[in-house]
Parts: structure tokens; C-alpha cells; sequence
């Protein structure tokens, strides 16, 4: 089997997948608990059918239509060895009369306990091992003859879904898997209950032996795209399958990025925690507003080791006031028929018990919605979202792949405290609705993949759907230019072509910058993996100076000034403030629920006030801004708790350790 090859969406190749370690191994050498292990879990009936199982496959079609999903499979080992060793990854009728006409052959020609030394010298079983040989090595530096029984439910549990069941990732997973093959091997009477009882009982005793270092460039884009192609077709068919994968990459912009995550001029000041991993890390995402093709995706600033934590789609982090153009304005233009010249009161206003603050403790009276955008005023987005409904709000957020829970959430929601949190990918595919007119986009990495006999496996059809009105989309995308003009985000300015938002959470946990020129959408998020403070640091200090530095680069502009703040001057604002559109100009929508109060959190934003010249490294530190404390609560049944200086209220799939088997999001590929 063939290594499978990545090209770049210029057509360039730019990697290969399946380089791997192996150890073969003899028949003689394999003891009957490892045989006998994976009998249990893929093949109960091997040693009484001819290659294939028309029980089997009775029983499986059997449950999956019980479950109306796939539940089990019908193939036996042979039928394994067949499709992993003469067949392509194709998924026909025509390859599958195929793979039963080989498994028959095979039966014929070879004794079971060969085709089962063939079949478990080829599998994959994770970490870049192939064959049991390899596998008993990687996880328990052993040989193959030295199996526990144990150990042999392990290995044999893994092959499955290897990823998902790594035990060096997801232990938890692999000992629940590992303990349900040792049941599977007592209900065939490999086992006795007393000897089952005795495995289960044990720990997962791992040792490293082999370690797998593939070394491709790109390591953060790379590992998205095996997962989701992995997601598909499996680990055996990636990695050894020959396969053509022809990607959504920007070589360019990818190198760029890679190279503005590895200057500390952009970060603040860094050390490494006890993992090694400098912190604070960083992730970056560029796509493409038009298609929803990634074009670079950086989700670390050390690449360590092979498929880690990539914090650019896997990191759940508070989005602060990055969120306020999704949840809060978008929502009132789209609703209310209000425009950037409409008029809000900035004021002291309380909602039940909740009582937003701005960063700087003071009121500015009557403002336009463009200057509350870019001056990133809390107290005009709380009412904003307040008049709309958090209903209805959460509904036009979700439509553009933010998700907000109003039952959890509450009105701080409009300031980015969400109860989920979002990650730095699902907020590029969201920014790009203001930049494409209105479409959501889906995300995706992948645009085909071909056989080795030239067949087209898969191929990717951008999926949109209208999220809003243009004029909606085209008011946010003037609002987020002027906010780049002259509001927080001026360290991102490159002429007048960039548009976007800061993002800054309490005491800078979280930092970002979101924004767009017309051929690029880019995301830069800043934070420890554990959220701590960060004294002083703002989105507008440090992300939009890399997100500038990153535009540049892999777009090749030359602007023809430096960012200033340029502030123009004022409109005459309308009569009256948060005045709904006539009902026959309204988009329909759900209805406005009553509001309900959300947990104290101030987003921390600050308008840059001095001119800077930008020159990587960016060193300069704004003075923090000291905030009065809201004196607001959550709804009673969640009371209030005081924040300490180190800890932050983060969603539940927020974990700094790799999650396990996260959706890649190219679950869209069409088979042809």
C-alpha cells in the first residue's frame, strides 16, 4: 500500500501521509490470548465461516436498522485482509462483490491462522503503528508473546476507531473499550468470568516504548485535515490507502502565520508551564469569505508533537467583545431596522439584578451604534441585545455557527460571557457573513480526494445559506471598518481596507482580534490553555498588530500609511433611540422573550489613543484601566460568586488536555 499525498489548492504537493513504524510478525509468535482477543471484537464466528459470515451480516443489518444508524459491521477479518491489501477505499457495490469474491480465495488458499498473521501484520492500531508487533512495542514496550490478557483486550479494542481510543490520550475511552472486549472474549468462552473479573480489574499498566515522530510541514492544517479525512474513510485507508488529497491551503499565508506564532514580539511576556508549552498560546485561522475554504490554520505556538491540542477549532474560549457585531448589533439592524446612525443612551440602566458597567466607568449619553461599536461600549450592547430578546438573538447567532444558550447565558451573553464559549474557527466562518453580504459559509479543508486508480472518492460543494439581509451585513462591515478607523482595533488598520473587532475578557484572559479585507478572513486569539489574568493586555494591543503583520504578509499589501486614529466627524444623531422598524420592514423571526439577568462580566475594551508606527516585534503595553466592580447577580438559581484574580468561568468543553475525537467539520465531503 501506497503513502497518501496532500497538495496544496494551487495543486502543489506538500506532504505525505503514511510514514509509520512496523515490526513483523510470525504466526508462531502470537499467543492465543491475542488471537483470541481480537476474534471477540471483530470476527466472533472466524474459525467457523468460509470468509464470510451470512449470520453476521443478518445480525448487523439487524441492529442498525433497530438503531436506523450503523451500529455494527458485517465484515469479517477476511474480508478486512481483502479490502486493506488488493482493494481501493472506494465505497461501491461493485467493490464489495470484490472483497467477498477475495475473502473466498483467500480462505481457500491459506489456513486461519495465517490470513489472522496477515490481518494483524497490517492494521493500524495508532501512533504510527502498524501491526500487532508494532503496536504491543508502542504501548507496552513489550513483544508480542508477552501479552497480558489485559493488554491483548487493549490492543485489540483500538483497532476500531485507533484515534478515539488512544490510551495515551483517553484512557477513560480505551479501559471502557478494553473492559468491553474482555466481556466479548467470556461470551465466546475464550475467557472464564473469574479471569475476566481479574483483567478488568487491572489498571492500564501503559509503558512508551516506540515513539512516532511523522515529520510534514504545516503540522496544525496537516492534523485537521487527517481528522477530518480520518473521520471518513479511516485511519488505515489515510495513512496507506494512496490516496490524492487536494486541499484549501495558502502555502503562503500558512508560512506567514506560522512565522508571526513564533516571533515573541507579538505576545506578551512568556514563559513555559509545566508541559513545556509557552504560554500564553495563540491560534490563528484564515478563510476565505466567499467559499469557506481554510487557507491557513496555526494552533500552537510550539508544535510538539503529532494531532495535539489545535486550539484554532478545538479551543472553547469567552469571545468578549469579539461576540457584540453576532449578538448584538447584527441582530438589531436585522430586526429592529435600526442603521449605524441610530441612537442609543449611554447611561446607568440595570436589568433585575444586572448591571453592566463600560471599561472605564463612565457614560457618554447619546451615541450611534457605529461609535458604541467601535469604541466598544458594554452598555449600548446589553441593551441592544435586551430590546432584541436573547431568544432571538441566540437564534441569529446560531445561524452563523455561534452557539448561546439564553437559559445559561443570560444578558452578559452580550458581552461574551457564554456559557460554551467559541473557537477561533467557528468565529472566522462567522465574520465572513459580514464580509460575503449575509452568507454563512461553511468551514472546510478538503476539496478532493482520488484513488490511486484515479476515481473521485469525495469531492466538497461549498455549503451557504443566507444568515441575513445584505443590508444588514453591509451596515456591520461598514460599523467594523470604522472600528478599525478609529476605535479599538486601529493597530489593525491597512489603509482603509480592513474591518474588524477586538475582543478583551476580564483581566485579559482571553485577547483577540476578528477581521476581514476583501479577499481574507482572519481570526488571532491570545491565552493561557488555563485561563489566568494578563496584566494589561488588550485584543487591540496584541492580536490586531498580528493579524495586520499576517494580512499583509500573505496578501502582499503595501499600505501607503501607518495605523492612526482618524476619528470623523460625528453625525447629528436621530430624535429617538432603539425605535423598532415598522412591523411590515422586519424580517420575521421568533418571538422576543422576556430577558433575564446573566452572570456579572464586563468585557474590558480600550480604545487606542496614540498614534503608533507598527514595527514587529510589538512590545508596547497599554496602562490597565481599572474597572468598578458590577454590582449585578445570575438568575437565582445559579447565585453569584465572586471571580478570583486566577480563575475564570469557562465553558465545559474548555480543557487545555486534547479532547477526544473532535469533529474535524468535513463531515459534508460527497461520495461519487
Amino acid at each position: 500500500m501506497a503513502p497518501s499525498t496532500l497538495f496544496a489548492a494551487d495543486g502543489t504537493p506538500f506532504a505525505t501521509l503514511g510514514q509509520g513504524t512496523f515490526i513483523p510478525v510470525r504466526p508462531k509468535e502470537i499467543p492465543h490470548v491475542v488471537k483470541e482477543a481480537f476474534v471477540a471484537a471483530e470476527d466472533k464466528r472466524f474459525y467457523q465461516h468460509h470468509g464470510i459470515d451470512v449470520t453476521g451480516i443478518l445480525r448487523a443489518t439487524w441492529y442498525n436498522l433497530l438503531n436506523r444508524k450503523i451500529v455494527q459491521g458485517g465484515s469479517t477479518i477476511t474480508q478486512q485482509l481483502a479490502k486493506n491489501a488488493f482493494l481501493s477505499p472506494s465505497r461501491t457495490f461493485k467493490r464489495k462483490i470484490q472483497e467477498v469474491f477475495l475473502a473466498i480465495q483467500l480462505e481457500r488458499h491459506y489456513a486461519k491462522d495465517e490470513i489472522l498473521t496477515f490481518y494483524l501484520n497490517r492494521i493500524y492500531f495508532g501512533e504510527g503503528a502498524w501491526g500487532i508487533g508494532t503496536a504491543a512495542k508502542t504501548y507496552f514496550d513489550k513483544r508480542v508473546e508477552d501479552l497480558t490478557l489485559a493488554e491483548a483486550a487493549l490492543l485489540a479494542g483500538l483497532v476500531r476507531a485507533p484515534s478515539y481510543y488512544n490510551p495515551f490520550e483517553n484512557p477513560e475511552g480505551a479501559l471502557a473499550r478494553r473492559n468491553t472486549v474482555l466481556k466479548q472474549m467470556e461470551e465466546c468462552g475464550f475467557s472464564t468470568p473469574e479471569q475476566v473479573a481479574k483483567a478488568q480489574a487491572e489498571p492500564l499498566n501503559l509503558k512508551r516504548g516506540m515513539i512516532y515522530k511523522p515529520e510534514y510541514p504545516y503540522p496544525n492544517f496537516v492534523d485537521y485535515v487527517i481528522a477530518t479525512v480520518e473521520e471518513r474513510f479511516g485511519e488505515s485507508v489515510l495513512f496507506r490507502g494512496g490516496l490524492k488529497i487536494y486541499t484549501t491551503l495558502d502555502i503562503k499565508a500558512q508560512q506567514v502565520a506560522e512565522a508571526a506564532m513564533k516571533n515573541p514580539g507579538f505576545f506578551p511576556a512568556s514563559i513555559r508551564d509545566s508541559r513545556g508549552l509557552l504560554q500564553p498560546q495563540a491560534a490563528v485561522v484564515l478563510l476565505d469569505p466567499n467559499t469557506g475554504a481554510i487557507r491557513a490554520m496555526v494552533g500552537e505556538r510550539n508544535h510538539v508533537v503529532s494531532r495535539q491540542y489545535n486550539r484554532a477549532y478545538q479551543a472553547y474560549r469567552l469571545p468578549g467583545s469579539a461576540i457584540k457585531p453576532i449578538l448584538d448589533y447584527a441582530p438589531a439592524i436585522e430586526y429592529l431596522g435600526m442603521t449605524p446612525d441610530s441612537v442609543v443612551v449611554d447611561e446607568p440602566v440595570r436589568f433585575g439584578s444586572y448591571e453592566p458597567k463600560n471599561y472605564d466607568g463612565r457614560y457618554r449619553g447619546p451615541v450611534t451604534l457605529r461609535d458604541a461599536l467601535a469604541h466598544s461600549i458594554n452598555v449600548v450592547a446589553v441593551k441592544l441585545l435586551h430590546t432584541v430578546g436573547l431568544e432571538r438573538a441566540a437564534a441569529f447567532a446560531r445561524s452563523l455557527g455561534i452557539e448561546v444558550d439564553p437559559a445559561e447565558d443570560g444578558l452578559a451573553a452580550a458581552l461574551g460571557a457564554t456559557y460554551r464559549g467559541v473557537t477561533p474557527l467557528q468565529m472566522a466562518a462567522a465574520y465572513a457573513a459580514f464580509a460575503n453580504g449575509g452568507y454563512y459559509v461553511k468551514p472546510y479543508a478538503v476539496t478532493r480526494i482520488v484513488a490511486p486508480d484515479g476515481s473521485v472518492l469525495a469531492e466538497y460543494h461549498p455549503e451557504l445559506r443566507r444568515a441575513m439581509k445584505t443590508k444588514t451585513a453591509e451596515s456591520i462591515a461598514s460599523m467594523l471598518k470604522s472600528a478599525v478607523q478609529y476605535g479599538t482595533g486601529t493597530k489593525a488598520q491597512i489603509d482603509n481596507l480592513a474591518a474588524g473587532k477586538t475582543g478583551t475578557t476580564d483581566q485579559g484572559k482571553d485577547l483577540w482580534f476578528c477581521g476581514w479585507v476583501s479577499q481574507m478572513v482572519g481570526v488571532v486569539w491570545m491565552g493561557w490553555d488555563f485561563p489566568r489574568p494578563i496584566p494589561g493586555a488588550y485584543g487591540g494591543d496584541y492580536c490586531a498588530p498580528m493579524w495586520r503583520y499576517i494580512m499583509m504578509q500573505a496578501l502582499d499589501l503595501h499600505p501607503t500609511q501607518v495605523p492612526t486614529p482618524s476619528k470623523p466627524t460625528p453625525a447629528t444623531p436621530p430624535a429617538s433611540a432603539l425605535k423598532p422598524a415598522p412591523e411590515s420592514e422586519q424580517n420575521p423571526s421568533p418571538p422576543a422573550p422576556s430577558p433575564q439577568p446573566g452572570t456579572p462580566s464586563q468585557s474590558q475594551e480600550q480604545p487606542n489613543k496614540t498614534k503608533q508606527q507598527f514595527q514587529p516585534p510589538m512590545t508596547e503595553q497599554q496602562e490597565p484601566k481599572s474597572l468598578p466592580p458590577p454590582s449585578g447577580s445570575t438568575p437565582p438559581s445559579k447565585p453569584a460568586q465572586e471571580e478570583k484574580p486566577d480563575e475564570q468561568k469557562q465553558p465545559p468543553n474548555h480543557t487545555p488536555q486534547q479532547p477526544v475525537q473532535p469533529a474535524a467539520g468535513n463531515s459534508h465531503l460527497t461520495s461519487q
